[in-house]
């Protein structure tokens, strides 16, 4: 997955993160914006996680839309 084209689709691709992370608010994935670092942190804080464990499931979201272009 290419976190370059995720960032400049991110209104079509938030939708995908939001089901995946259901605890983000809009306003969570506004302040995201397609930057993984910032998903990483606010996995971390919405669901109480080690940043190891939200890199995990990253990754495994990655690998489950690595095709994806939206």
């Amino acid at each position: 997955m290419d976190w370059n084209i995720v960032e400049g689709n991110w209104k079509q691709f938030k939708g995908k993160v939001k089901t995946k992370w259901g605890k983000l608010t809009d306003d969570h994935l506004d302040v995201i914006a397609g930057k993984r670092d910032q998903l990483m942190g606010k996995i971390q804080e919405s669901y109480g996680i080690t940043k190891d464990e939200a890199e995990k499931q990253i990754k495994d979201f990655e690998a489950q839309n690595k095709d994806d272009r939206v």
